[in-house]
């Protein structure tokens, strides 16, 4: 069974994905079509709401953030999954509540499960550097 936190994380990334593919709209235009796609109820979504709108919100700044970490690749060359995969975790690299090394292993799960077979290698990677220049760890 999955924790609340990760299920959350999941959820975030879908909200993150629609709001991104739909060409960044209001959050809470595509926010609210999710929810109302989803039936939305319980504890992951309010949460996963609150993730999704900050992330969203600070996208641009998160991006830089981890550049540095992808300097070979131009951010729309990264996969929209991926990236926000990457700005997820890099968000909560930065708030320091979550350990680094479960920000990491969560980031890789969610490559795991929702991007391409090269994904999990390259979030780790960018993530790892990410954590350390930040001095996570």
């Amino acid at each position: 069974m999955l924790r609340t936190e990760s299920k959350a994380r999941a959820r975030a990334l879908q909200l993150l994905y629609a709001w991104e593919v739909q060409g960044r709209p209001p959050f809470r235009q595509v926010a609210d079509g999710v929810l109302t796609l989803y039936g939305a109820r319980g504890r992951v979504w309010p949460l996963a709401l609150d993730y999704a709108e900050e992330i969203a919100r600070q996208a641009g700044r998160l991006d830089a953030l981890f550049g540095e970490d992808v300097a070979r690749w131009r951010m729309e060359r990264i996969g929209v999954v991926e990236r926000n995969i990457l700005r997820l975790a890099a968000h909560e690299l930065e708030r320091g509540e979550v350990p680094p090394a479960v920000v990491i292993d969560e980031a890789v799960r969610l490559a795991r499960r929702f991007a391409g077979a090269k994904a999990p290698a390259f979030v780790n990677g960018v993530l790892d550097a990410l954590a350390r220049r930040l001095g996570r760890l």
